[in-house]
Protein backbone atom coordinates (compact mmCIF):
# COMPACT_ATOMS: atom_id res chain seq x y z
CA UNK A 1 0.00 0.00 0.00
CA UNK A 2 1.42 3.41 -0.91
CA UNK A 3 1.28 6.67 0.99
CA UNK A 4 -1.54 7.95 -1.20
CA UNK A 5 -3.77 5.03 -0.28
CA UNK A 6 -3.08 5.52 3.43
CA UNK A 7 -4.04 9.19 3.05
CA UNK A 8 -7.57 8.12 2.12
CA UNK A 9 -8.09 7.03 5.75
CA UNK A 10 -6.06 9.59 7.78
CA UNK A 11 -7.89 8.81 11.01
CA UNK A 12 -7.50 5.03 10.78
CA UNK A 13 -4.26 4.33 8.89
CA UNK A 14 -0.70 5.11 9.95
CA UNK A 15 2.52 4.31 8.12
CA UNK A 16 6.21 4.09 9.02
CA UNK A 17 9.03 3.59 6.50
CA UNK A 18 12.81 3.42 6.77
CA UNK A 19 12.91 5.39 3.51
CA UNK A 20 12.54 8.45 5.74
CA UNK A 21 16.01 8.08 7.35
CA UNK A 22 19.63 7.54 6.28
CA UNK A 23 20.83 3.92 5.97
CA UNK A 24 22.95 4.04 9.14
CA UNK A 25 19.93 5.03 11.24
CA UNK A 26 17.37 2.69 9.75
CA UNK A 27 17.48 -0.13 12.30
CA UNK A 28 17.18 2.33 15.21
CA UNK A 29 14.27 3.98 13.45
CA UNK A 30 12.67 0.57 12.95
CA UNK A 31 12.92 -0.36 16.62
CA UNK A 32 11.18 2.89 17.50
CA UNK A 33 8.50 2.26 14.87
CA UNK A 34 7.54 -1.21 16.11
CA UNK A 35 7.52 0.03 19.72
CA UNK A 36 5.17 2.85 18.72
CA UNK A 37 2.91 0.70 16.56
CA UNK A 38 2.85 -2.35 18.84
CA UNK A 39 4.50 -2.24 22.27
CA UNK A 40 7.99 -2.23 23.75
CA UNK A 41 10.22 -4.82 22.09
CA UNK A 42 13.87 -5.28 21.14
CA UNK A 43 14.95 -6.04 17.60
CA UNK A 44 18.19 -7.08 15.90
CA UNK A 45 19.04 -7.86 12.28
CA UNK A 46 21.95 -9.44 10.43
CA UNK A 47 21.10 -6.99 7.65
CA UNK A 48 21.48 -3.89 9.82
CA UNK A 49 23.76 -2.16 7.28
CA UNK A 50 21.16 -2.41 4.52
CA UNK A 51 18.00 -2.67 6.61
CA UNK A 52 14.68 -1.86 4.96
CA UNK A 53 11.24 -1.81 6.59
CA UNK A 54 7.68 -0.60 6.03
CA UNK A 55 4.80 -0.82 8.50
CA UNK A 56 1.16 0.08 7.87
CA UNK A 57 -1.30 0.03 10.77
CA UNK A 58 -5.07 0.23 10.20
CA UNK A 59 -7.57 0.56 13.04
CA UNK A 60 -10.87 -1.31 12.87
CA UNK A 61 -12.87 -0.81 16.05
CA UNK A 62 -11.00 -2.44 18.94
CA UNK A 63 -8.63 -4.25 16.57
CA UNK A 64 -5.53 -3.09 14.73
CA UNK A 65 -4.37 -4.66 11.45
CA UNK A 66 -0.63 -4.27 10.93
CA UNK A 67 1.07 -5.06 7.63
CA UNK A 68 4.82 -5.48 8.17
CA UNK A 69 7.32 -5.79 5.31
CA UNK A 70 10.99 -5.69 6.27
CA UNK A 71 14.43 -7.26 6.17
CA UNK A 72 15.22 -10.40 8.18
CA UNK A 73 15.19 -9.79 11.94
CA UNK A 74 14.79 -11.23 15.41
CA UNK A 75 12.25 -9.64 17.76
CA UNK A 76 12.28 -10.04 21.54
CA UNK A 77 9.61 -9.28 24.12
CA UNK A 78 11.60 -9.11 27.36
CA UNK A 79 10.67 -9.15 31.02
CA UNK A 80 11.81 -5.54 31.34
CA UNK A 81 9.57 -4.50 28.46
CA UNK A 82 6.62 -6.31 30.01
CA UNK A 83 7.23 -4.62 33.37
CA UNK A 84 7.21 -1.18 31.77
CA UNK A 85 4.04 -1.86 29.77
CA UNK A 86 0.51 -0.76 30.58
CA UNK A 87 -1.43 -3.02 28.22
CA UNK A 88 -1.00 -6.64 27.18
CA UNK A 89 -2.81 -7.46 23.95
CA UNK A 90 -2.56 -10.62 21.91
CA UNK A 91 -1.19 -10.75 18.37
CA UNK A 92 -2.43 -13.05 15.63
CA UNK A 93 0.52 -13.29 13.23
CA UNK A 94 0.56 -14.81 9.73
CA UNK A 95 3.51 -14.77 7.34
CA UNK A 96 2.85 -14.53 3.60
CA UNK A 97 5.95 -16.03 2.00
CA UNK A 98 8.62 -17.81 4.05
CA UNK A 99 8.99 -20.09 7.12
CA UNK A 100 9.67 -18.44 10.47
CA UNK A 101 9.83 -19.36 14.17
CA UNK A 102 8.29 -18.32 17.47
CA UNK A 103 9.51 -19.18 20.96
CA UNK A 104 7.38 -18.69 24.10
CA UNK A 105 6.58 -20.56 27.30
CA UNK A 106 9.40 -23.05 26.78
CA UNK A 107 8.16 -24.05 23.32
CA UNK A 108 9.83 -23.46 19.97
CA UNK A 109 7.40 -23.61 17.05
CA UNK A 110 8.35 -23.61 13.36
CA UNK A 111 5.67 -22.05 11.17
CA UNK A 112 4.94 -22.21 7.46
CA UNK A 113 3.63 -19.38 5.29
CA UNK A 114 -0.09 -19.14 5.99
CA UNK A 115 -0.02 -20.67 9.47
CA UNK A 116 -1.53 -18.25 12.01
CA UNK A 117 -0.18 -18.11 15.58
CA UNK A 118 -1.71 -16.39 18.62
CA UNK A 119 0.98 -14.81 20.82
CA UNK A 120 0.43 -13.29 24.29
CA UNK A 121 2.34 -10.04 24.91
CA UNK A 122 2.01 -10.50 28.69
CA UNK A 123 4.71 -13.19 28.44
CA UNK A 124 8.23 -13.19 27.06
CA UNK A 125 8.55 -14.27 23.46
CA UNK A 126 10.94 -14.38 20.53
CA UNK A 127 10.00 -14.01 16.86
CA UNK A 128 12.66 -15.12 14.36
CA UNK A 129 12.39 -14.20 10.68
CA UNK A 130 15.47 -15.71 8.99
CA UNK A 131 14.66 -14.61 5.42
CA UNK A 132 12.37 -11.59 5.48
CA UNK A 133 9.26 -10.21 7.16
CA UNK A 134 5.99 -10.16 5.19
CA UNK A 135 3.34 -10.55 7.85
CA UNK A 136 -0.07 -9.49 8.97
CA UNK A 137 -0.04 -8.98 12.73
CA UNK A 138 -3.52 -8.34 14.11
CA UNK A 139 -3.57 -6.72 17.54
CA UNK A 140 -6.36 -8.15 19.71
CA UNK A 141 -7.24 -6.55 23.06
CA UNK A 142 -7.11 -8.95 25.97
CA UNK A 143 -10.74 -8.35 26.93
CA UNK A 144 -11.84 -8.96 23.33
CA UNK A 145 -10.01 -12.29 23.22
CA UNK A 146 -11.77 -13.24 26.45
CA UNK A 147 -15.13 -12.81 24.72
CA UNK A 148 -14.22 -15.51 22.19
CA UNK A 149 -11.87 -18.02 23.82
CA UNK A 150 -12.73 -20.10 26.86
CA UNK A 151 -9.05 -20.18 27.86
CA UNK A 152 -7.23 -16.85 27.61
CA UNK A 153 -4.03 -17.34 29.61
CA UNK A 154 -1.80 -19.99 28.08
CA UNK A 155 1.97 -20.38 28.56
CA UNK A 156 2.62 -21.26 24.90
CA UNK A 157 1.63 -19.86 21.51
CA UNK A 158 -1.44 -21.41 19.88
CA UNK A 159 -1.35 -22.24 16.19
CA UNK A 160 -4.12 -22.37 13.60
CA UNK A 161 -2.58 -24.38 10.77
CA UNK A 162 -3.32 -23.24 7.23
CA UNK A 163 -4.49 -26.70 6.12
CA UNK A 164 -6.49 -27.91 9.14
CA UNK A 165 -10.15 -27.24 9.97
CA UNK A 166 -11.10 -23.61 10.50
CA UNK A 167 -7.41 -22.72 10.27
CA UNK A 168 -7.93 -22.67 6.50
CA UNK A 169 -10.50 -19.87 6.76
CA UNK A 170 -8.53 -17.94 9.38
CA UNK A 171 -5.39 -18.18 7.26
CA UNK A 172 -7.23 -17.00 4.16
CA UNK A 173 -8.71 -14.00 5.98
CA UNK A 174 -5.35 -13.01 7.51
CA UNK A 175 -3.52 -13.30 4.19
CA UNK A 176 -6.17 -11.19 2.49
CA UNK A 177 -5.45 -8.36 4.92
CA UNK A 178 -1.70 -8.98 4.56
CA UNK A 179 -2.06 -8.13 0.87
CA UNK A 180 -4.57 -5.29 1.34
CA UNK A 181 -4.54 -3.87 4.90
CA UNK A 182 -6.90 -1.03 3.98
CA UNK A 183 -9.69 -3.58 3.57
CA UNK A 184 -9.92 -3.44 7.36
CA UNK A 185 -10.90 0.23 7.14
CA UNK A 186 -13.50 -0.43 4.46
CA UNK A 187 -15.21 -3.40 6.16
CA UNK A 188 -18.06 -2.79 8.66
CA UNK A 189 -16.35 -2.87 12.07
CA UNK A 190 -18.89 -4.98 13.92
CA UNK A 191 -19.09 -7.57 11.16
CA UNK A 192 -15.31 -7.76 10.83
CA UNK A 193 -14.85 -8.29 14.58
CA UNK A 194 -17.54 -10.97 14.62
CA UNK A 195 -16.07 -12.79 11.63
CA UNK A 196 -12.51 -12.76 12.96
CA UNK A 197 -13.57 -13.73 16.48
CA UNK A 198 -15.68 -16.64 15.28
CA UNK A 199 -12.90 -17.99 13.07
CA UNK A 200 -10.34 -17.54 15.86
CA UNK A 201 -12.46 -19.48 18.35
CA UNK A 202 -13.22 -22.30 15.91
CA UNK A 203 -9.58 -22.60 14.79
CA UNK A 204 -7.82 -22.21 18.16
CA UNK A 205 -10.32 -24.15 20.31
CA UNK A 206 -11.87 -26.69 17.92
CA UNK A 207 -12.78 -28.99 20.81
CA UNK A 208 -15.17 -26.32 22.11
CA UNK A 209 -17.27 -26.32 18.94
CA UNK A 210 -20.29 -28.59 19.52
CA UNK A 211 -21.02 -31.44 17.18
CA UNK A 212 -24.12 -30.89 15.04
CA UNK A 213 -27.21 -31.91 17.04
CA UNK A 214 -30.91 -31.03 17.29
CA UNK A 215 -30.38 -28.10 19.68
CA UNK A 216 -27.50 -26.66 17.67
CA UNK A 217 -29.33 -27.06 14.37
CA UNK A 218 -32.48 -25.43 15.80
CA UNK A 219 -30.49 -22.42 17.05
CA UNK A 220 -28.72 -22.13 13.70
CA UNK A 221 -32.01 -22.25 11.77
CA UNK A 222 -33.60 -19.60 13.98
CA UNK A 223 -30.53 -17.37 13.68
CA UNK A 224 -30.44 -17.69 9.90
CA UNK A 225 -34.15 -16.91 9.73
CA UNK A 226 -33.51 -13.70 11.68
CA UNK A 227 -30.68 -12.85 9.30
CA UNK A 228 -33.04 -13.15 6.34
CA UNK A 229 -35.67 -10.97 8.04
CA UNK A 230 -33.15 -8.25 8.94
CA UNK A 231 -31.14 -8.45 5.74
CA UNK A 232 -31.57 -4.79 4.88
CA UNK A 233 -30.39 -3.52 8.27
CA UNK A 234 -27.02 -1.78 7.85
CA UNK A 235 -24.51 -3.00 10.40
CA UNK A 236 -26.46 -6.12 11.37
CA UNK A 237 -24.26 -7.86 13.94
CA UNK A 238 -24.13 -11.26 15.54
CA UNK A 239 -24.59 -9.58 18.94
CA UNK A 240 -27.92 -8.14 17.82
CA UNK A 241 -29.11 -11.55 16.62
CA UNK A 242 -27.84 -13.26 19.79
CA UNK A 243 -29.74 -10.73 21.93
CA UNK A 244 -32.96 -11.35 20.00
CA UNK A 245 -32.56 -15.11 20.44
CA UNK A 246 -31.65 -14.81 24.13
CA UNK A 247 -28.29 -16.60 23.83
CA UNK A 248 -24.69 -15.57 24.37
CA UNK A 249 -22.57 -14.39 21.47
CA UNK A 250 -20.19 -17.32 21.95
CA UNK A 251 -23.08 -19.82 21.87
CA UNK A 252 -24.40 -18.30 18.66
CA UNK A 253 -21.05 -18.43 16.89
CA UNK A 254 -20.41 -22.00 17.98
CA UNK A 255 -23.77 -22.99 16.48
CA UNK A 256 -22.65 -21.53 13.17
CA UNK A 257 -19.28 -23.28 13.43
CA UNK A 258 -21.05 -26.59 14.09
CA UNK A 259 -22.90 -26.01 10.83
CA UNK A 260 -19.58 -25.47 9.01
CA UNK A 261 -20.27 -21.78 8.39
CA UNK A 262 -20.04 -18.44 10.20
CA UNK A 263 -22.42 -15.58 10.89
CA UNK A 264 -20.56 -13.21 8.56
CA UNK A 265 -20.17 -15.80 5.81
CA UNK A 266 -23.89 -16.63 5.77
CA UNK A 267 -24.90 -12.97 5.95
CA UNK A 268 -22.66 -12.19 2.99
CA UNK A 269 -24.18 -15.09 1.03
CA UNK A 270 -27.74 -13.89 1.73
CA UNK A 271 -27.02 -10.27 0.85
CA UNK A 272 -25.27 -11.03 -2.42
CA UNK A 273 -27.96 -13.51 -3.46
CA UNK A 274 -30.63 -10.89 -2.80
CA UNK A 275 -28.62 -8.26 -4.69
CA UNK A 276 -28.34 -10.54 -7.72
CA UNK A 277 -32.09 -11.11 -7.62
CA UNK A 278 -32.92 -7.40 -7.38
CA UNK A 279 -30.51 -6.51 -10.18
CA UNK A 280 -32.34 -8.98 -12.43
CA UNK A 281 -35.78 -7.37 -11.97
CA UNK A 282 -37.01 -5.16 -14.82
CA UNK A 283 -39.12 -3.00 -12.49
CA UNK A 284 -35.89 -1.95 -10.69
CA UNK A 285 -33.90 -1.26 -13.86
CA UNK A 286 -33.71 2.49 -13.14
CA UNK A 287 -32.69 2.09 -9.48
CA UNK A 288 -28.96 2.89 -9.12
CA UNK A 289 -26.65 -0.03 -8.35
CA UNK A 290 -25.51 1.70 -5.15
CA UNK A 291 -29.13 1.86 -3.96
CA UNK A 292 -29.56 -1.88 -4.66
CA UNK A 293 -26.52 -2.49 -2.47
CA UNK A 294 -27.95 -0.25 0.24
CA UNK A 295 -31.23 -2.19 0.23
CA UNK A 296 -29.20 -5.35 0.82
CA UNK A 297 -27.37 -3.87 3.81
CA UNK A 298 -24.27 -2.40 2.17
CA UNK A 299 -23.66 1.17 3.30
CA UNK A 300 -20.57 1.64 1.12
CA UNK A 301 -21.15 1.31 -2.65
CA UNK A 302 -17.54 0.39 -3.47
CA UNK A 303 -17.55 -2.32 -0.82
CA UNK A 304 -20.75 -3.74 -2.32
CA UNK A 305 -19.25 -3.71 -5.82
CA UNK A 306 -16.07 -5.51 -4.68
CA UNK A 307 -18.00 -8.15 -2.72
CA UNK A 308 -20.41 -8.75 -5.61
CA UNK A 309 -17.61 -9.18 -8.12
CA UNK A 310 -15.70 -11.48 -5.81
CA UNK A 311 -18.79 -13.67 -5.40
CA UNK A 312 -20.17 -13.65 -8.96
CA UNK A 313 -17.07 -12.89 -11.03
CA UNK A 314 -18.74 -9.87 -12.64
CA UNK A 315 -19.51 -6.27 -11.66
CA UNK A 316 -23.10 -5.63 -10.48
CA UNK A 317 -23.76 -3.26 -13.39
CA UNK A 318 -22.63 -5.94 -15.88
CA UNK A 319 -24.75 -8.53 -14.08
CA UNK A 320 -27.78 -6.27 -14.50
CA UNK A 321 -27.20 -5.82 -18.24
CA UNK A 322 -26.75 -9.54 -18.71
CA UNK A 323 -29.78 -10.69 -16.71
CA UNK A 324 -32.44 -8.05 -17.38
CA UNK A 325 -35.14 -9.21 -19.81
CA UNK A 326 -34.71 -7.82 -23.32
Amino acid sequence: MDVGEAARFPDRARRWSTDEVDPEGRLDYWVGAICEAFLEMDCSSREAAVFDGHLTSVEAGPLSFNQVEASSQDVYRTGAGIARGQRYPFYLITHRQTPWHVRQGGRHISLRPGDAVLVDSAQRYELHFPVSVEVMSIQLPRAWVGEWLTRVDDPAPRVAFRDQGWGRALSGLSLQFAHEPLLAAQYPEGLLCDQLGAMLAAAIEPGQVPLPGPASRDLLQRAQALQREALGEPGLTAQRVADRLGVSLRTLHRAYAAGATSFAQHLRHLRLAQAAQLLSQARLATVPVAEIGRRCGYVDASHFAREFQRQHGIAPSSWRRRHLPA
